[in-house]
């Protein structure tokens, strides 16, 4: 059956858009705003809290306004989907990986302090000294958590305690592993501590460049991805401008499902290359909620 040009399959098509957008609207405005106030846990919130930090408010209502009107002017209710969800997704699969980078950074940095510890503990100066020294000069990506571990310490708090809240702010399993040699030269006064930071900062290092080899393969990738998704939306574009007749069986029920599928299929191709990209990161050394649970049972903390 044949709707092309009829207004009711229009208006259907952005009736469809419309509502679907105004959800993600709703579930964007949450995800945006849920760190503005604290709510009781439950569902929604669960939910909101797994959404892409991306996706800002801005960022969903561009992809829902621009489905509505791949919708109205073609008339297919997927393509209004299709384009609302590539808008949301594609940007963050196609664009520089910041993420990665940002942790190649912050373990570089980790390095470096390390070293920092260790040649500021072979002039001979304790452990807590040298915590405050080297945070004085800190690598730019550790800036601002060692700036906080510096003054938790010059407030008095237990170098052990300040250590593993530092653990926590980094959140890194690399980082739980330096911390935690600090933490038994601090409580057990362990010996030859500055030996085996030498050794813990060549292994970051080393860890450092095993990502690097593995971002630059990423990267390739990520380009005949781009390459990919580019000819596909241009040919689709072109048809839909200079050759709308090609694509009249989508205009009926049966052609609508098949472009379903299609974008079914893409979409599932998409997050497999993500899969296979990802990098599985080692268990933590240190519990995420002791240091907090910690941090609460002290005056100042925050529970």
């Amino acid at each position: 059956m044949s709707v092309a040009g009829s207004g009711i399959w229009t208006a259907v098509a952005v009736a469809f858009g419309t509502v679907f957008g105004l959800g993600l609207v709703a579930i964007g405005y949450g995800a945006v705003r849920r760190a503005a106030r604290e709510e009781r846990p439950g569902l929604r919130r669960g939910l909101v809290a797994r959404l892409p930090a991306e996706w800002t408010t801005q960022r969903v209502l561009i992809a829902v306004v621009a489905g509505a009107v791949t919708g109205a002017l073609t008339a297919w209710p997927v393509a209004a989907v299709l384009t609302t969800v590539a808008l949301l997704t594609l940007p963050g699969l196609l664009g520089p990986d910041r993420q990665a980078a940002q942790r190649t950074e912050r373990m570089e940095a980790l390095a470096t302090w390390t070293e920092m510890l260790r040649d500021t503990l072979s002039a001979a100066a304790g452990l807590e000294q040298a915590v405050l020294a080297t945070s004085d000069i800190a690598p730019a990506a550790l800036e601002s958590e060692l700036r906080q571990l510096a003054a938790a310490v010059r407030s008095g708090r237990p170098l052990p305690a300040a250590l593993r809240a530092f653990a926590e702010d980094v959140d890194d399993p690399l980082a739980d592993v330096v911390v935690a040699a600090l933490v038994m030269a601090a409580e057990q006064q362990a010996g030859h501590l500055a030996p085996l930071l030498g050794e813990l900062a060549e292994s970051v290092r080393e860890q450092v460049a095993m990502r690097q080899h593995i971002d630059a393969g990423r990267a390739s990738v990520r380009t005949g991805v781009r390459v990919t998704v580019l000819v596909t939306l241009g040919m689709a574009v072109g048809l839909v401008v200079f050759n709308r007749p090609y694509l009249d069986p989508f205009d009926t029920l049966t052609g609508q499902a098949v472009l379903a599928v299609v974008g079914a299929l893409f979409a599932a191709s998409f997050t497999y290359l993500t899969a296979i990209g990802r990098i599985e990161e080692p268990v933590r050394l240190i519990a995420p909620t002791a240091p907090r649970a910690a941090a609460g049972a002290e005056p100042g903390g925050t529970p």
